[in-house]
């Protein structure tokens, strides 16, 4: 494990020098600073319309460097060649994933926080409501990171056997089909024949479902949520991180990196 701890280390230092990093989470902290202006616009709920843009803005910024930076983890060491000296080292193929996915969670940890102080800045700010939303907000932002997580561990799974634009292809589109489980499983058609919504509705379990991980609208309405669910979605993320890894190092191990 010491060696997996070294390669993420590296992985957050070479992310954190790229500037890209500090433009995507420069440019997030200006969409919640400007959420000020449109909650003063909005009287009443200000405080609901900064959560709300606050926690999408960090979302989307997430979410882009999870799945550009992601892809790129295996790609770009060995275009430059420094995997083959790596792995020469007693460093296993395993071993070298799972440093790259905790040094990119790590990277995503530390971008959250700081966007998350950013919110909490700004929200300090404003007329509070009736309904305290710290808490609720602590706990989306949180979901936000387990999220983050699952897209990482997809972006490496799709980058060990196909090509940047195809890993990024392939990420968003599961990421985007991963938002309307709930409606794939419920979803009847007189037009489809019942051996496709069978297929359909198994496939919807399959699928990651980041649908449990969206309660923006319960943050910015300062409900609490229920500890349940957030036990329910830290392991069904670990369980499905873990799953997507171990496929990832099966791949990743049989390639021919010659």
């Amino acid at each position: 494990m010491s060696r997996v701890g070294i390669v993420a280390l590296n992985t957050f230092r070479e992310a954190v020098r790229d500037r890209v990093l500090y433009n995507l989470v420069f440019f997030a902290l200006v969409m919640i600073a400007a959420s000020i202006l449109v909650g003063q616009i909005s009287i009443g709920i200000e405080q609901m319309v900064i959560v709300t843009l606050g926690l999408s803005a960090i979302s989307v910024i997430g979410l882009l460097i999870a799945v550009f930076i992601g892809v790129s983890l295996v790609s770009k060491e060995m275009e430059k060649r420094t995997l083959y000296a790596l792995l020469a080292k007693p460093v296993r193929r395993w071993e070298f994933l799972l440093g790259k996915f905790g040094g990119l969670v790590l990277t995503l940890t530390v971008n959250t926080t700081a966007m998350a102080v950013g919110l909490f800045l700004v929200l300090s700010l404003v007329r509070r409501s009736e309904n305290p939303v710290a808490g609720p907000v602590l706990v989306a932002v949180y979901f936000i990171l387990l999220k983050l997580a699952l897209v990482v561990a997809l972006a490496l799974l799709f980058s060990c056997y196909t090509t940047p634009l195809l890993s990024i292809l392939c990420t968003a589109g599961l990421y985007v089909a991963g938002l309307f489980v709930t409606e794939m499983r419920n979803f009847q058609s007189e037009t489809m024949s019942r051996a496709m919504q069978s297929l359909l509705h198994g496939f919807s379990y399959i699928l990651p479902n980041f649908e449990n991980f969206d309660v923006m609208a319960l943050a910015a309405h300062g409900r609490a949520i229920p500890s349940g669910l957030i036990a329910l979605n830290t392991a069904y993320a670990l369980l499905y991180c873990a799953i997507v890894l171990a496929g990832a190092a099966t791949i990743f191990a049989r390639r021919n990196l010659k």
